[in-house]
């Protein structure tokens, strides 16, 4: 008899390790263990905040500052120390909330150990270590097996061949793969670096890989910035010393300053990071672990959702509900059921018959274990032939007008999961299904449907969410689920597609995806082309599961949702993990990305606002050798404001806009005129007080130039903060009246900010600011427009 049928063992010893020589391989540092993290140490958080770019940029500058003698110009420097703090504190804090959940979440291996068998974190497995192997692990180590009962991997995520291999007594098998169906024991023979699998769980769990649109987007606009940077400061610099009337050099080098101050966005790429981590944590309060960080971002993308049946919309609880036989008397049934549920390669269906038929007087022969893609498996019972126990369609593809048979179809109509037990003298061979079985009973299962099934369908069928139920389980079964949850699509269990029918085209099976919306006998690898051919189409794919048979789809998907319960290899690559296996955690994680994009957008606006009119001054200097309107200290003042303040109050606020596609591009469209407009205003302004009081000096037009920028800019917020509410209108008036308290009072304003303020320069720049507001609104209105419309379709 072959290795598939019954437990095959090499000539090793079979005890494995004592604990001596795990100590022993310990000391010597032969062990799982590369360090593997599920977030940043805390050096590497503190340098990451620390160490940037545009913290360079200013510490450099603030330096120079100091050189003229002009402290308060300086203080833009504590920007660096705010944003620093800020970044630090709060990723310290989601790295300890995070953690405390992956840790829940950690993968474990069983090891054999002084002849018993454990369980022990993969890091902690060391070389030459027997390890265990059940259908569903992932394989932690590389090795050569030592005993097989019916063991087939799956190397997909190692070579992309996705075709399950048949391992026998000496393969070797190689970390990162999946086993797929039967059991066994290997001896570890490469561990740590040398292995694989420890680096693809722990790269899995990194918050770093998801594409983001947002991180993109605010990434390109960072080199965009920093290039044009590089060509203005030269020529700023030069402007500045040909400027006429100035005090010497000081003048030169602070109006050079204030200007590549205002073009640095010095708050947003820490505002996109936290709006992240702050999500990532709020989302781990309601037990979902959300294993990379853009995660929660795409998921608010996401238009396709595709959903298992069992765990997702039912609880996964399987129970035995009845037995039918073929006669009114067969006590062989009860015993065959019985050794199925002892086979070695446990699962939920066995488990729901050990629960029935328990203490089998025959005697396991061998057999062939339970695979996704067979849908059945085998056992051989001493002198009492085979047994085959599996989906009614595959064990018996043409059913041939047995009576059984056709109330098996009836049953499953009824959202029941039904089984075929089929008896033959013949026997096992290879993983070839028996020839001359009969008929003898129908197992019925029953799994209980989710309370919150049909609220969470119904809210991503309002948020314009397409939902596509993919299931191994019986067409009828799964469409009868299908209309009890109510799901689109579907009003009537026949109307579920039978997905040995679907097409391999990838064209063709699209083309099917988007008339059906229910799919029962889906096999892994069909599961992998339906991700496939909706992201054809240009949808962005959810896709949620438990069973090592999700496993593939999930890492194709857009975004991989594990249930916590469910297998470790599709945990390991899954980008979110619900760890209470709940579905309806779902529309919490939307929630949160659709506030993370629209929020994030809405103070990137606000800061690039800021840069185009920086800019625009800055080349207006350049053209006119004037010089540059707004001092260091007073564009420190304008951005606490009108945007650093505010930017990091409006992040965290509470906003359902559903994702409209093209951040970078809506975020430039409606800064780039708006800082114009506030650019060219703050300049005539400036130009405008230097006529009316010519020997007034250069703190009187920049006192009106602060304020015409400081008006318009506090509309751009009200402009961006809408809807009102009652708290953003008290926001906005606190920080008007900060800026209008700091006017009044000359120990603030002349004394700290280099405001000189009168009643008539006053005026002007009340004036000119209230026209470029009204400027602001127009084009905010305009640009805006069309954005809140295609968010509320």
């Amino acid at each position: 008899m072959s290795d598939s049928s019954v437990l095959v063992t090499s000539g090793s010893s079979e005890g494995g390790l004592t604990s001596a020589e795990v100590a022993d391989r310990v000391a010597d540092g032969r062990t799982n263990a590369v360090g593997a993290r599920t977030s940043r140490s805390t050096a590497q958080i503190i340098r990451a905040n620390v160490v940037t770019p545009f913290n360079g940029l200013l510490l450099t500058l603030f330096v120079v500052i100091l050189t003229t003698g002009r402290w308060q110009n300086g203080l833009f420097g504590l920007v660096i120390i705010a944003n620093t703090a800020i970044g630090v504190f709060q990723e310290l804090r989601a790295k300890r909330t995070l953690d405390r959940l992956a840790v829940l979440n950690a993968p474990h291996a069983r090891v054999v150990r002084d002849g018993s068998t454990s369980e022990v974190e993969v890091a902690e497995v060391v070389a030459d270590d027997l390890i265990e192997l059940r259908t569903g692990d992932q394989v932690v180590a590389d090795g050569a097996v030592t005993a097989s009962t019916g063991l087939e991997i799956d190397e997909s995520l190692l070579t992309g061949e996705s075709d399950p291999i048949h391992k026998a007594v000496g393969d070797e098998v190689r970390s990162g793969s999946i086993v797929v169906a039967g059991s066994a024991r290997f001896r570890a023979t490469h561990v740590g670096a040398d292995a694989y699998a420890t680096r693809l769980t722990a790269e899995a769990r990194q918050f770093t890989v998801v594409r983001s649109e947002l991180v993109a987007g605010t990434n390109k606009l960072l080199r965009w910035i920093s290039l044009m940077m590089l060509v203005i400061a030269p020529l700023l610099l030069w402007s500045q010393f040909r400027v006429p009337d100035t005090d010497g050099w000081q003048d030169a080098v602070t109006g050079a300053v204030a200007a590549l101050v205002g073009m640095v966005p010095e708050g947003l790429v820490l505002l996109t990071s936290l709006a992240f981590m702050i999500a990532a944590m709020s989302l781990a309060r309601k037990q979902t672990l959300v294993q990379e960080l853009p995660a929660v971002e795409v998921l608010a993308r996401v238009d396709t959702v595709c959903l298992d049946k069992t765990g997702t919309l039912t609880h996964g609880d399987i129970v035995f509900d009845r037995l039918v036989t073929a006669r009114d008397d067969d006590p062989d049934v009860r015993e065959a059921l019985a050794l199925c549920a002892a086979a070695p390669d446990a699962n939920a269906t066995s488990a729901a018959l050990a629960a029935e038929f328990t203490d089998p007087a025959w005697t396991n022969a061998g057999g062939i274990p339970f695979s996704s893609a067979r849908k059945w498996s085998a056992v051989v019972a001493e002198d009492h032939g085979t047994w085959v126990l599996g989906a009614p369609e595959m064990v018996f593809p043409d059913p041939g007008g047995t009576p059984l048979l056709a109330d098996a179809s009836d049953i499953a109509g009824e959202g029941r999961r039904v089984l075929v037990l089929a008896h033959t003298a013949s026997p096992v061979s290879g993983s070839d299904l028996p020839a001359d079985l009969t008929a003898r009973a129908l197992v019925v299962l029953a799994e209980h449907v989710r309370d919150d099934a049909a609220e969470t369908l119904r809210y991503f069928t309002d948020q314009g969410v397409a939902l596509k139920v993919v299931s191994g389980d019986n067409p009828r079964t799964v469409g009868a689920v299908a209309v009890q949850v109510g799901l689109p699509g579907i009003g009537h269990a026949t109307e579920a597609v039978d997905a040995r029918t679907l097409p391999e085209d990838p064209a063709e099976l699209a083309d099917v995806l988007e008339r059906n919306a229910v799919f029962g006998r889906v096999t892994p690898q069909q599961k992998r082309a339906i991700v496939g051919a909706l992201q054809s189409r240009g949808h962005v794919v959810a896709m949620t599961g438990d069973g090592v048979n999700d496993a593939m789809a999930l890492k194709d998907a857009d975004i991989g949702v594990a249930m916590g319960n469910g297998a470790a290899a599709t945990r390991a690559v899954a980008q979110l993990v619900l760890l209470d296996s709940r579905f309806a955690h779902l529309p919490d994680v939307v929630a949160e990305g659709r506030r993370v994009i629209a929020n994030i957008e809405r103070a990137a606006n606000l800061f690039l606002v800021k840069n185009v009119y920086s800019l625009v001054l800055a080349l207006v200097v350049i053209a006119t050798s004037l010089a540059y309107p707004l001092a260091p200290i007073q564009l420190t003042l304008i951005s606490a404001t009108t945007i650093g303040i505010p930017a990091f109050i409006l992040a965290l606020a509470p906003n359902r806009r559903r994702y409209v596609p093209g951040f970078r591009g809506r975020v430039l469209r409606l800064a780039v005129p708006t800082g114009t407009v506030i650019g060219l205003a703050a300049f005539a302004g400036f130009l405008t007080i230097r006529g009316l009081e010519p020997g007034a000096g250069h703190p009187a037009a920049q006192t009106v130039a602060t304020i015409v920028v400081a008006i318009a800019s506090l509309w751009t917020l009200s402009l961006l903060a809408r809807p009102f509410t009652a708290w953003k209108i008290a926001l906005i008036a606190v920080l008007a009246g900060a800026f209008a308290l700091i006017l009044a009072v000359p120990a603030l304003g002349r004394g700290v900010f280099l405001l000189d303020v009168t009643p008539q320069r006053l005026l002007v720049g009340a004036v000119i600011g209230a026209v470029a507001a009204v400027l602001v609104e127009i084009l905010g209105r305009a640009i805006l427009r069309p954005v809140h419309d295609a968010a509320s379709e």
